[in-house]
């Protein structure tokens, strides 16, 4: 991103040359997806990738080592997707053994629901159906296990019965990445199955987890929120929302919804604000953190850099270099940045998370770099969860998992690179996507908002 090619250059040579995976080491298989597979299966597309505009990426004499590596790393995951009666694969797998012995049977929807953009990238790179297969297998099942008076998802399922252990449904921690993958697939991959899936959910969302008044700028009542309830019912679970739900917004600005995604925003930014860290989680009745540390997370990083793509409102830099100055102040360590122990106190832990890299930084360094090489290729790159940089081109439009699934060739339309289209919501989403919008300036209304948000909180 930075195209320092002569770091790049060494630091696969270094995984090349270091980094094996025969280890007896157990993992979890959402993390080992989404952090190391997706980092190799990045890396190796842009040294494969003559038209990249990141400047040289070559590696003298590669061999494909980095796509062997993600290769063998999933094979070693593939275990957990074994022996469930469901096709929802274990939370964790030893590298060496598979699935350790009397392995929890429960695993939250975001961890196994959030596989398909690797996995998919690794089955079409080697023209390998089964790890895409599983992935979307994973996919499937879990979606058939929605409720059917909300069509919400719980957050933790039983791998083998199929019955919801966890209840709440929300767009934090256990559920998160379920939704951004189905769009994130649907535009990668073209698969019309993987948007039906999405918009069915975004409008349930909308439905029954949205609070406050009905536009985000018209109206009486409070500001719109998103709370987490049952998902049989619909009924307000508790009153607190977590630090991952900030990812929200940059996903609406994905699929057009950009007036939401600018007030919700304002929301986590505003608490932001308040402590210069969003807390793990925050109680928004009695206005106060309810767990208290912050692990140096992307997410509101991500939403900042998004809206700012998409309405180029000077505004979302200012909110960037407040928290660029924040992670200075209270986090900055001898060795690195430390994840807070408390927002409000400012101590600090011994530990730094590898999305404060992939992610954090890297949003906040594409906030700045407006000439950046990500935004002048015509919407040709997309981030997975951990912010690894993909291309959306013709050969991930490929399917090779008609075989597995057979009769569903007719219902997998394909959609061409460049011709996504977000379906218009209803349910406080009346608006008609369209690019044009994006380039429009905040309206002044929109910045009152932001100020009387920052206001409340």
């Amino acid at each position: 991103v930075m195209g320092n090619s002569s770091e790049f250059q060494k630091a696969v040579k270094l995984v090349i040359d270091t980094v094996s995976f025969d280890k007896d080491s157990t993992v979890q298989v959402f993390e080992a997806t989404i952090r190391v597979l997706g980092s190799l299966l990045s890396a190796h597309i842009i040294i494969t990738d003559t038209k990249q505009p990141f400047g040289d990426m070559t590696i003298k004499d590669y061999d494909n080592e980095l796509l062997h590596m993600a290769h063998d790393l999933a094979v070693r995951l593939l275990p957990a997707f074994e022996n469930t009666k469901t096709g929802i694969p274990y939370p964790r797998v030893n590298l060496k053994k598979g699935v350790p012995p009397n392995s929890n049977n429960e695993t939250c929807t975001a961890g196994a629901g959030s596989l398909l953009v690797e996995f998919g990238i690794l089955s079409r790179l080697l023209g390998d159906s089964t790890f895409e297969w599983v992935a979307r297998r994973a996919v499937k099942a879990l979606w058939s296990l929605r409720s059917n008076n909300t069509g919400l998802l719980g957050n933790v399922v039983n791998i083998q019965t199929g019955h919801w252990v966890g209840k709440q449904s929300g767009l934090g921690a256990g559920s998160d990445s379920f939704y951004e993958y189905l769009l994130k697939s649907y535009i990668l991959f073209g698969e019309k199955e993987d948007l039906e899936m999405f918009n069915d959910a975004y409008r349930n969302i909308q439905n029954h987890l949205r609070r406050g008044r009905e536009a985000c700028n018209e109206g009486e009542g409070d500001p719109p929120l998103y709370v987490n309830v049952n998902m049989f019912t619909g009924q307000l679970m508790n009153t607190w929302i977590d630090s991952l739900q900030a990812f929200f917004p940059g996903l609406q600005v994905l699929i057009g919804d950009v007036e939401d995604a600018i007030c919700l925003h304002a929301f986590y930014y505003a608490i932001w604000k308040r402590y210069g860290a969003l807390p793990e989680r925050y109680n928004w009745q009695l206005q106060a953190p309810d767990v208290p540390f912050y692990p140096l997370r992307p997410e509101l990083v991500e939403s900042t850099y998004l809206l700012y793509q998409a309405t180029k409102n000077p505004f979302y830099l200012h909110v960037g270099m407040d928290i660029l100055q924040s992670l200075e102040k209270y986090t900055k360590a001898k060795c690195g940045y430390a994840t807070l122990h408390h927002v409000v106190e400012k101590t600090k832990e011994d530990r730094m998370e590898s999305f404060f890299l992939s992610e954090t930084c890297k949003y906040l360094y594409l906030l700045f770099d407006e000439d950046n090489p990500v935004h002048k290729s015509g919407n040709k790159y997309m981030f997975t969860t951990e912010g690894h940089i993909v291309s959306v081109d013709e050969r991930f439009r490929n399917s090779l998992w008609q075989d597995i699934f057979p009769g569903e060739e007719d219902s997998a339309e394909k959609v061409k690179p460049n011709e996504l289209k977000a379906v218009n919501f209803s349910s406080n989403c009346n608006r008609v996507p369209d690019e044009r919008r994006y380039l429009l300036p905040l309206k002044s209304n929109y910045m009152r908002q932001i100020d009387r948000m920052v206001g409340l909180i």
